[in-house]
């Protein structure tokens, strides 16, 4: 795992040496994403330059060291992520060309397999996780490519007439003549997702490269071409052209082999590694099939909490004693989890308010004191079925969509004339342990679903945090996405398929896959994600829906396989997720931090928010009145992220 950055000068006007001073000082801000190597090369005949910075993970040696040539000469490469089948297509290369290699690192072969087949075959081919800047020396083209799923990012854009490019935005700024400004209508996005969603950035004039897209930029032409080579929409409508009709037992069978296959591949390395073991059912899968294919121990990690309600060690520890893992638990005091809050804007580098980022990189530090890989269970829920909306959304609309939309509102407004205390008193008293996290926050929850006039504006208020972003951010408008542009989704008649497409093509790449990507990569540990092989996926879309949900619950399938490994006793339990107790924290020890993020002169000097909007939300919040913890959270890491930015300037929104 590393950190790629460089750029493409059409003027050619610079000398090799100040290239080379311009790209190291690019790379130098990617340390943390690989601390054991740094590289640059350049061209000055074309104006392009790339540097790198490695964590080395196969191949130790010098050969490893990147940019890489290929063998030819024609190819230098700077390549982020793993290629897992590197093995398989070295074998293969080696049949039919018998190329002289100097190493055994899966960037060579990336290079060779370029070389023999060409770009684009050659990414068809790669099972993995990967951002890759690939330039052609004879053609004088440049290619970025991102995988599949979009585990590993890639960021580019211009500065003038520069093209830039990177594993993250602080080497776009470390460029010279890289000016910020924010953009205004993205951030009308983060106000609603909590992450700024792809292929749009922070900044005006920087994108996201999509997942499954190649770019194609030839010297001079001054327009990228981006073109898909694998795309979450043509899987789901091959998987309805092609599905699985056997049996139950059938498909459990060919699951566990795909799986089982997907963790073997994902435990090659040259350095330790481990796995998250949250006691769930994803984390446990892997896990389990991990150790079955284990000689000795694997090394399991778990983060822990002293509040019940967010915490799930015992539940890992009972999982890890039944496997016979080497289990290493550390349960962490507020005082740690706050610490962790300061380092965020740099970690993250552009606003993101999913605040299980705490416990990722406290549950990533702790990894990376044993070992420099973890695998993780990422992915299950979105191709299995795990999320609660994608049962209960759909038993409530279904209750309720036949009812007039009056007397729903009706009924919607009479839930949220009771305090949100008053629900968490009744709920405490009829159900006890047993209640829900936040009860009240759900019964509003519920009272704006009941409110929704389709089954889509039903899912968009699911996952919306501010419903209206304008109501605290004037002047901004939320430009298009996937989840509102229909001619993007595939021909799903069933609403909970339609919510599982969605959430695979905007929640996991985009807010999941960048949490855990910064939170690991921020402690230099590569987190790799077997559930989200490309080959499980497309199995998983080829699976009727009885095989995910059944009798009420997701990841029926994805269950019966852990069951193999794990008694079901261990695991079987209310989802919960992977959060912290933000809502209390703002009231006590994280109250005099946020009051000065939102001071009120600051606000009007900074001139984004709606003064009044905010204070109001934040005064409602502190007395108690309501629990805004998520729309607060949004706006507090955007005023610590913008604080470490200075002097941005604030854009138009285009």
């Amino acid at each position: 795992m590393c950190g790629l950055a460089g750029f493409l000068d059409p003027v050619a006007s610079r000398e090799q040496g100040e290239l080379l001073e311009i790209v190291r000082e690019m790379a130098a801000t990617l340390a943390h994403r690989g601390p054991d190597d740094a590289g640059a090369w350049a061209d000055p005949a074309t104006g392009y330059a790339v540097g790198f910075r490695r964590l080395a993970i196969v191949d130790l040696s010098p050969a490893g060291h990147q940019p890489m040539l290929s063998a030819s000469g024609r190819y230098v490469i700077a390549f982020n992520g793993e290629v897992y089948n590197f093995r398989a297509l070295r074998a293969e290369l080696e049949a039919a060309a018998a190329p002289a290699w100097k190493g055994h690192s899966d960037t060579e072969v990336v290079l060779a397999s370029i070389e023999h087949w060409g770009v684009e075959p050659a990414v068809r081919r790669f099972i993995g996780m990967y951002a890759f800047a690939l330039w052609d020396r004879q053609e004088r083209t440049l290619y970025l490519v991102r995988d599949r799923i979009g585990v590993k990012p890639l960021y580019y854009g211009w500065a003038g007439g520069t093209f830039l490019f990177g594993s993250e935005l602080k080497a776009l700024r470390a460029f010279p003549e890289f000016r910020p400004a924010i953009n205004r209508n993205a951030l009308a996005l983060y106000l609603r997702h909590n992450y700024i969603p792809a292929p749009y950035s922070i900044y005006e004039c920087v994108s996201k490269l999509p997942p499954g897209s190649i770019l194609k930029l030839p010297t001079g032409t001054g327009t990228p071409e981006i073109r898909p080579y694998w795309s979450m929409h043509a899987v789901v409508e091959a998987g309805m052209a092609d599905p699985f009709t056997g049996s139950d037992a059938e498909a459990i069978e060919q699951l566990d082999a795909l799986l089982r296959d997907a963790v073997r591949l994902r435990m090659i390395a040259d350095v330790p590694l481990g796995v998250f073991l949250s006691g769930g059912i994803d984390s446990s899968v892997v896990t389990a099939l991990m150790q079955a294919q284990s000689s000795r121990p694997v090394r399991t990690f778990t983060i822990g909490f002293r509040e019940d309600d967010y915490n799930e060690a015992v539940h890992a520890r009972a999982v890890a004693e039944h496997l016979g893992t080497e289990h290493t638990e550390l349960y962490v005091s507020p005082a740690e989890a706050l610490a962790v809050i300061p380092r965020l804007p740099a970690l993250y580098d552009e606003p993101f308010a999913d605040s299980s980022q705490i416990p990722t990189f406290l549950v990533s530090a702790l990894a990376r004191e044993k070992v420099t890989v973890a695998l993780s269970g990422d992915g299950g829920d979105e191709f299995f079925g795990g999320y609660n909306r994608y049962f209960w959304g759909r038993d409530i609309w279904r209750w309720t969509g036949w009812v007039p939309v009056t007397l729903r509102s009706a009924l919607g407004n009479s839930l949220t004339r009771v305090s949100p205390e008053a629900w968490e008193r009744f709920f405490r008293a009829f159900m006890g342990r047993l209640r829900p996290r936040n009860p009240g926050h759900k019964v509003y929850k519920v009272a704006e679903m009941l409110q929704a006039r389709t089954p889509e504006a039903l899912y968009m208020t699911l996952i919306s945090r501010f419903k209206d972003p304008g109501a605290v951010l004037p002047y901004a408008t939320e430009p298009p996405t996937v989840l509102t542009d229909r001619s993007r989704w595939p021909p799903l008649a069933d609403f909970t398929p339609r919510m599982m497409f969605l959430d695979a093509v905007s929640y996991l790449p985009d807010d999941i896959l960048v949490k855990v990507d910064r939170a690991s990569m921020g402690i230099s540990l590569e987190a790799r994600e077997p559930l989200l092989d490309h080959r499980v996926v497309e199995f998983a879309w080829r699976l009727p829906l009885h095989l995910k949900i059944r009798g009420g619950r997701g990841k029926w399938a994805l269950r019966q396989v852990l069951y193999r490994y794990v008694p079901a006793a261990l695991v079987e339990r209310p989802k919960t997720g992977f959060g912290v107790p933000v809502e209390q924290w703002l009231r006590g020890p994280l109250r005099d931090w946020a009051e000065a993020l939102l001071d009120a002169t600051r606000l009007h000097r900074e001139g984004i928010f709606d003064v009044a909007a905010v204070r109001c939300k934040w005064s409602e919040h502190l007395s108690g009145r309501r629990n805004w913890q998520d729309h607060i959270w949004e706006i507090l890491m955007f005023q610590a992220w913008l604080e470490s930015q200075r002097p941005a300037t604030i854009g138009s929104g285009g």
